[in-house]
């Protein structure tokens, strides 16, 4: 077996809290993350913010992560601001790492190889630029085929943004292997896609076409596995995103979908003059709408209580979320995911 690539992760003033790409990365990735770029943070350890994952030095910049870890595979830009664009700042540190010989990943709407800077640098010093989001080209429209793959089909679903719906879907792929489930993620996001190292962003996909990203992956390996864990994006209440969840619902045809929300949430991130709906109607609002295309229903549901101190007050939250949906739930971070795997395998 080889040794995991050595990466550096880039989240300049938003670790730990607004950057869910590193987050995952160190979480869930077969890396060895070295180091960890923050303007802010530079000095502190990744362990004095996230105790539960594995740890980094957190540094001001790139050269400040090569010093300290002496070679460096590659930068991954982990944040994934509204939006998806690229910010002038993170400039400097794309270009020492290219210069370095270092790889760059991004899971941005931006396109680094379309980046005139970034592209001759990169084809002069030999290295690789990965745009993640970039779609397939010859993804089309959906057939309605992804319930005839032998797999059982489980669809993260969200009442928001950020609130634990790739996270979920690999705690859920953890207890699987665990539990000796032949089980198997189907990426559909920037984060999932550099964690299991293929899948579609589907938010990058041309509207009429997203529903058959799905539909396509799920055929590639749905007769390999005996259960697929698809990677859900957005909510079906989103103001700006509910294009995207509700092409994953309708081409994924779930047989059953997991809600995932986050404790404490009470407005749309990044639109917080928008309320969201009680928690316990978002169980009708996904299984009428996937109604009409394939029946599924929420089985369970999965509860971010990462704000929340304790552990008593976690698990008070966390019956109470189960309450409102009317099926087990639990924090697969906080707690097991095995809970939520007996319910759907």
């Amino acid at each position: 077996m080889t040794d995991p690539e050595r990466v550096a992760v880039l989240a300049h003033e938003k670790f730990p809290d607004r950057s869910k790409t590193a987050n995952g990365i160190l979480r869930y990735a077969d890396r060895e993350v070295v180091a960890v770029l923050d303007r802010v943070r530079a000095g502190d350890r990744v362990h004095d913010h996230l105790p539960d994952v594995q740890d980094a030095p957190i540094v001001a910049d790139f050269e400040a992560a090569l010093a300290t870890a002496g070679e460096i595979d590659e930068l991954l830009i982990g944040i994934a601001p509204i939006g998806g664009g690229f910010d002038d700042t993170w400039r400097p540190d794309v270009r020492a790492a290219i210069q370095a010989g270092a790889d760059v990943t991004a899971g941005l709407h931006y396109s680094l190889n379309d980046d005139p800077e970034f592209a001759d640098l990169a084809a002069d010093h030999g290295v690789e630029l990965h745009d993640v989001r970039e779609p397939p080209a010859d993804v089309g429209v959906a057939e309605g085929r992804a319930d005839e793959v032998a797999a059982d089909v489980v669809l993260t679903v969200g009442t928001d943004c950020s609130v634990g719906k790739m996270t979920t879907t690999m705690e859920l792929a953890a207890a699987a292997e665990t539990a000796g489930v032949d089980a198997a993620v189907v990426p559909t996001g920037q984060t999932g896609i550099v964690i299991e190292g293929w899948g579609t962003a589907v938010d990058r996909v041309v509207a009429d076409f997203t529903a058959g990203a799905v539909e396509e992956m799920i055929l590639e390996v749905g007769d390999d596995h005996d259960l697929l864990l698809v990677e859900g994006q957005g909510s079906i209440a989103h103001p700006a995103y509910s294009a995207v969840t509700c092409g994953i619902v309708h081409g994924a045809r779930p047989d059953a979908l997991v809600l995932c929300h986050a404790a404490g949430r009470e407005a749309v991130h990044g639109y917080e003059s928008t309320p969201l709906p009680p928690v316990g109607e978002f169980v009708d609002r996904y299984e009428s709408f996937a109604a009409p295309v394939h029946e599924t229903e929420v089985v369970a549901g999965s509860l971010a209580t990462h704000d929340i101190d304790d552990d008593t007050t976690a698990r008070e939250a966390v019956g109470r979320f189960g309450e409102q949906i009317d099926a087990p739930a639990t924090d697969p971070v906080r707690f097991d995911a095995t809970e939520l795997l007996e319910v759907v395998a």
